[in-house]
C-alpha cells in the first residue's frame, strides 16, 4: 500500500506539473494567434485537465476500495485467529479435564488394588499363622504319641506287634493328614503369589498408561507454550507500538526559542487546592528530589481557582526547600492561591493567552464581635504573608498592589493575560509552544494490567454535586480552625461544608 501511495503521489505530481505547464503555455501563447484559436486551445486544455482529474479520482477510488478490502481481510484474519485461539483454549480445558479424570481413575484403581493386595497379605498371614498353629499342635500330638509308643513298646508283651501296628496306622494317618495340610498351605501360598503377580502386572500396565498420558500432556503443553509465546510476542509487539520507545532527554535549561520542554518530572495541580492536593504535590517534589537534584521539576496548572492558604503555603515551602529547581507552568487559568504559587515560584512559564488573577483574601467571618476581630486579624496576617512577596516581586508596596487591583476592576479581581502578566512580573517567561515528553503511552491503547506507581497516581479530585435548584457545585473540605480559603469563586460553584 505504501508503494501504491507513493506512485499515486508521483502521478498526481506529474499531472499537476502538466497542468501547470499547459497553463503556462496558454499564458505565453503568441499574441498573433487569432482569438478563436486561443479559445479552442483553452477548451482543449480544460478538457484534458478534466479527464486527468477524473482519472485521478478513479485511481483514488480504486486505492480507497483496495484499502477497505485489505482492512476487511485483516479483520477477518484477526477474527479467525481469535476463533482458533478460543478453540485451542477449549481443547486445552477438555484435555485438562480428561487428564484429571484419568488421573483420578488411576488413583482410584491403584488405591483399590493396594487395598486388595493388603487384604490378601493379611489373609495369607492369618492362614499361615493358623497353619503353623495346627502344625505345631499336630507336632506336639505326634511327639506325645511317639513317647507313648516308646513306652508301650517297652511295656508291651504279647500284644506289642498288634499295638505297634495300630499305632503305626495312626501315625501314618496323622502323617497323611499333616501332608495334606502342608499341601493345602502350599496351594494357598501359590494362589497368593499368582494374585500378587497379577497385581504387579496390572500396576505396571497402569504405569505405562500414565506414562502415555503424561507424554500426550507434555506434547499438548508444548503446543500450548508455542501458542502462548506467539501471543506474548504479539502483545509485546502491540505494547512496543503503543509506547514512545526512546529515553527522555533531561536538560537543565528546558526553555529555548519560545519552546518549553516538560520532562516526566511533572506534577499536575488542577482544581481547588486543599490539604490532599498539597500532600500530592509535596510527595512528588520529594520523590523527584530523591531521584536527582540536577534537573528541574514542573508543576503544571491547567486551571485552578486557588484554595486553602495553609495548603498553598505548604506547597510554596516545599518548592522553596527543593534542591532541584521547581518551575510552574500555567496553560489556561490560575487564580488566587494558584496565582500566588505561580508568581512566587523560582521560575514560571505561561501561554500568551493564559489568564492569571490576583485579588484579596475573601471569606465569611462568624462568631461574636471579639471572635470576628480575631478572625479578621488572622486573615490580614495571612494576606500580608502571601501578598507582600508578590508585591515585592512587582516592585511596589502592598497598599499600591491593593489599589491597582481595584483600578483594574471594581471587584478587586485583577486578571491579566499571560503576555501582560509578564510585563508586571507575575510570570517570568512566555511559552509559545509547550512540549510534554512525559506522555509516552498511546492514550487510545487499552490500559495495561496492574496499578500505576504511587508517584504517578491520579491527582486528588473533588466530587461535583447538584443542589435542589439544579445548580452544579463542589463541596470544599472543612478547613483547620486557623485556615481560610483564597480562591476565585464568582458563581458560588465552590461551597463550604456545613
Amino acid at each position: 500500500m505504501k508503494i501504491q501511495h507513493r506512485n499515486l503521489i508521483a502521478w498526481v505530481g506529474v499531472a499537476l506539473l502538466s497542468i501547470g505547464l499547459s497553463s503556462r503555455t496558454v499564458g505565453q501563447t503568441d499574441t498573433n494567434i487569432p482569438f478563436p484559436e486561443l479559445k479552442k486551445q483553452q477548451e482543449q486544455l480544460t478538457l484534458e485537465n478534466s479527464i486527468a482529474e477524473q482519472q485521478l479520482r478513479q485511481e483514488l477510488a480504486k486505492l480507497t476500495a483496495q484499502k477497505q478490502r485489505l482492512e476487511l481481510e485483516n479483520g477477518i484474519a484477526e477474527q479467525q485467529l481469535r476463533k482458533e485461539l478460543a478453540k485451542l483454549a477449549g481443547e486445552k480445558q477438555r484435555f485438562e479435564l480428561e487428564n484429571g479424570i484419568t488421573e483420578q481413575q488411576l488413583h482410584q484403581e491403584l488405591a483399590k488394588l493396594a487395598g486388595e493386595k493388603q487384604r490378601l497379605e493379611l489373609e495369607n498371614g492369618l492362614a499361615q499363622q493358623k497353619l503353623q498353629a495346627e502344625v505345631a499342635a499336630l507336632q506336639a500330638e505326634l511327639d506325645k504319641l511317639t513317647k507313648q509308643a516308646d513306652l508301650l513298646a517297652k511295656r508291651a508283651t504279647l500284644k506289642e506287634a498288634e499295638r505297634k501296628a495300630r499305632i503305626d496306622e495312626e501315625l501314618a494317618a496323622d502323617r497323611e493328614k499333616l501332608e495334606k495340610m502342608k499341601l493345602t498351605n502350599d496351594l494357598a501360598t501359590a494362589g497368593i503369589a499368582d494374585k500378587g503377580r497379577e497385581l504387579i502386572q496390572r500396576e505396571q500396565e497402569l504405569k505405562v498408561r500414565a506414562a502415555e498420558l503424561q507424554t500426550q500432556r507434555s506434547e499438548f503443553e508444548l503446543q500450548l507454550a508455542r501458542l502462548n509465546n506467539d501471543l506474548d510476542l504479539r502483545v509485546k509487539r502491540d505494547l512496543w507500538k503503543n509506547r514512545v520507545n526512546h529515553d527522555i532527554q533531561y536538560t537543565k535549561e528546558p526553555f529555548k526559542d519560545g519552546v518549553l520542554t516538560i520532562s516526566d518530572r511533572r506534577i499536575a495541580l488542577n482544581g481547588p487546592i486543599w490539604m490532599d492536593t498539597a500532600d500530592y504535590v509535596v510527595e512528588r517534589i520529594d520523590y523527584f528530589n530523591n531521584q536527582s537534584h540536577e534537573f528541574p521539576i514542573f508543576i503544571v496548572i491547567d486551571t485552578s481557582p486557588g484554595g486553602s492558604v495553609m495548603a498553598g503555603y505548604k506547597i510554596l515551602k516545599a518548592m522553596d526547600g527543593s534542591a532541584a529547581p521547581v518551575y510552574v507552568v500555567v496553560k489556561s487559568f490560575a487564580a488566587s492561591m494558584a496565582a500566588g504559587i505561580t508568581t512566587l515560584s523560582k521560575r514560571s512559564f505561561v501561554y500568551p493567552n493564559a489568564i492569571l488573577l490576583h485579588h484579596q483574601i475573601a471569606g465569611g467571618i462568624g462568631g461574636n464581635l471579639t471572635q470576628a476581630r480575631e478572625n479578621l486579624k488572622e486573615m490580614e496576617e495571612w494576606w500580608k504573608r502571601l501578598a507582600a512577596p508578590v508585591a515585592a516581586k512587582m516592585g511596589i508596596s502592598l497598599d499600591e498592589f491593593i489599589k491597582r487591583m481595584y483600578q483594574n476592576r471594581s471587584t478587586g479581581d485583577w486578571e491579566e493575560f499571560g503576555d501582560n502578566a509578564r510585563k508586571i512580573k507575575w510570570v517570568d517567561e512566555i511559552a509559545q509552544t509547550i512540549q510534554e515528553e512525559s506522555y509516552d503511552k498511546n492514550p487510545d491503547a487499552p490500559s495495561a494490567p496492574g496499578g500505576s506507581p504511587s508517584h504517578l497516581a491520579s491527582e486528588p479530585v473533588l466530587q461535583e454535586r447538584v443542589d435542589t435548584a439544579g445548580h452544579r457545585y463542589v463541596l470544599l473540605p472543612r478547613l483547620d480552625p486557623v485556615d481560610c480559603y483564597y480562591l476565585y469563586n464568582p458563581d458560588n460553584y465552590y461551597r463550604l461544608a456545613p
